[in-house]
C-alpha cells in the first residue's frame, strides 16, 4: 500500500505538501480556478501555457495568464517554445512577472503547438531538449520543472532518456503524462513508463493521465511510485476531487460528494471571481463553460443539465447569471434531500 498521511516533496526550496496537483489547461486553469482548487486541497496549481515569444505577451489572453496579483499560492508558470535563447528570455520574463517556478511544456500534443516544433514535438530531438533545458535553468533564478509525455509514438518511448537529460540539466521536478504525443488523449493512459522514469531518476515525478477518482489516484501512486498525481479534465466542475483524494490517501475512507448547497455556494464564489478577474463582459462569457461542467456533474439528470444550460447561456449580465444559479439550486435541493 502507498504510505498513509501527507506526502511532502520539494521543488527547489519549496516544500509541496499533498499528492494531488492541478494540471495546466489552456482556457481552464486560469487564476480564479487555480485559487479555487488550492482552497480545495490542490498541492500545486500550474498556470495556463504561455508562448516563449514575449513580443506576443501584450494580448489580453497572455496578460491574463501572466497576471500574478491575487494568486493565493506558489505561482508556477508554464512556457512553450522551441528556441533555447527565446525560452530562456521568456523564463526570465516570467520570473520578473512574479513566477516562483517556471514549468517547461514538452507534453502538449496540440497541432498548433507541435506544428511549431514545440510541446511534445520536441521529444523527437533530444539534443534540442537538452539545449532548451540547459538554457532555461541557467537563465532562471527560480526552480525549473518539466512536463513531458512518454515519447513521440508507441515505438519511440524515450521518457527515461529525457528524464536523465532533465536531471543533468538541473530540472527540479518532472511530470509525465502516460501517453505518447501520437496518442493525444485517445485510449487509456499507461503508467509502466512513468514507473520506469521514477526508478531511473532522482527527481520527484508527478504522474498524469486519466486520474479521475481517489481510488484511481491511489492505484497510480502505488503502480508508479510517483510523488504525486496531476489531474486535469476530472476537476472541471469538480474542484472537490483534490480534498477527496487527500482524505482517501490519508484515511482509506471515501469522502461524500458535496451537497448541492455547497456546490451552489462554491459556484457562486467561482463566478464572482471570474467577473472580478476578467471584467464583467468577458467574465460572463468565460463563466458559461464552467457553469456547464458544474451542471453536468451535479444536477440529477441530463434533462436538467440541458435545461439549465439553455437558460444560462443567453444571459449577458453577472447578476442575471448569479440569480439563475440560486434559483436552479433552490429547485433541486428538495430532490437531494429526498434522495438522502
Amino acid at each position: 500500500m502507498y504510505p498513509r498521511g501527507i506526502n511532502l516533496f520539494h521543488i527547489g526550496p519549496y516544500a509541496i505538501e499533498g499528492r494531488a496537483v492541478l494540471a495546466p489547461m489552456a482556457g481552464i486553469s486560469d487564476q480564479p480556478f487555480r485559487n479555487l482548487c488550492r482552497t480545495q486541497g490542490a498541492a500545486l496549481a500550474v498556470s495556463e501555457m504561455v508562448t516563449s515569444q514575449t513580443h506576443l505577451w501584450q494580448s489580453r489572453k497572455s496578460q491574463n495568464r501572466l497576471k500574478s496579483d491575487g494568486e493565493n499560492g506558489l505561482r508556477s508558470v508554464q512556457i512553450a517554445g522551441s528556441e533555447p535563447t527565446q525560452m530562456a528570455e521568456a523564463a526570465k520574463a516570467c520570473v520578473d512577472a512574479g513566477a516562483h517556478i517556471v514549468d517547461i511544456n514538452m507534453g502538449c500534443p496540440a497541432k498548433k503547438v507541435c506544428n511549431k516544433a514545440a510541446g511534445s514535438a520536441l521529444l523527437q530531438d533530444e539534443g534540442l531538449v537538452n539545449d532548451i533545458l540547459q538554457a532555461v535553468v541557467e537563465a532562471s533564478l527560480v526552480p525549473v520543472t518539466l512536463k513531458i509525455r512518454t515519447g513521440w509514438d508507441t515505438n519511440n518511448k524515450n521518457a527515461c532518456r529525457i528524464a536523465r537529460i532533465a536531471q543533468d540539466a538541473g530540472i527540479q521536478l518532472l511530470t509525465v503524462h502516460g501517453r505518447t504525443r501520437a496518442c493525444r488523449f485517445n485510449g487509456e493512459a499507461e503508467y509502466s513508463t512513468i514507473a520506469a522514469v521514477v526508478t531511473e531518476t532522482d527527481l520527484p515525478v508527478i504522474a498524469n493521465g486519466d486520474i479521475n477518482s481517489p481510488e484511481k489516484a491511489q492505484q497510480v501512486l502505488e503502480q508508479t511510485g510517483a510523488a504525486a498525481v496531476m489531474i486535469g479534465r476530472a476537476t472541471q466542475g469538480n474542484p472537490w476531487l483534490f480534498q477527496q483524494i487527500n482524505a482517501f490517501l490519508a484515511t482509506g475512507e471515501k469522502a461524500q460528494q458535496p451537497h448541492l448547497a455547497e456546490v451552489a455556494q462554491t459556484l457562486l464564489k467561482h463566478l464572482n471571481a471570474m467577473y472580478n478577474f476578467y471584467g464583467q463582459e468577458h467574465g460572463v462569457r468565460i463563466a458559461r463553460k464552467h457553469f456547464a461542467w458544474y451542471m453536468d456533474k451535479h444536477l440529477p439528470t441530463q434533462e436538467a443539465v440541458k435545461a439549465a444550460r439553455r437558460q444560462f447561456n443567453p444571459l449577458l449580465l453577472p447578476q442575471e447569471q448569479l440569480k439563475l444559479v440560486r434559483t436552479l439550486f433552490t429547485e433541486h435541493l428538495p430532490l437531494e434531500e429526498e434522495a438522502a
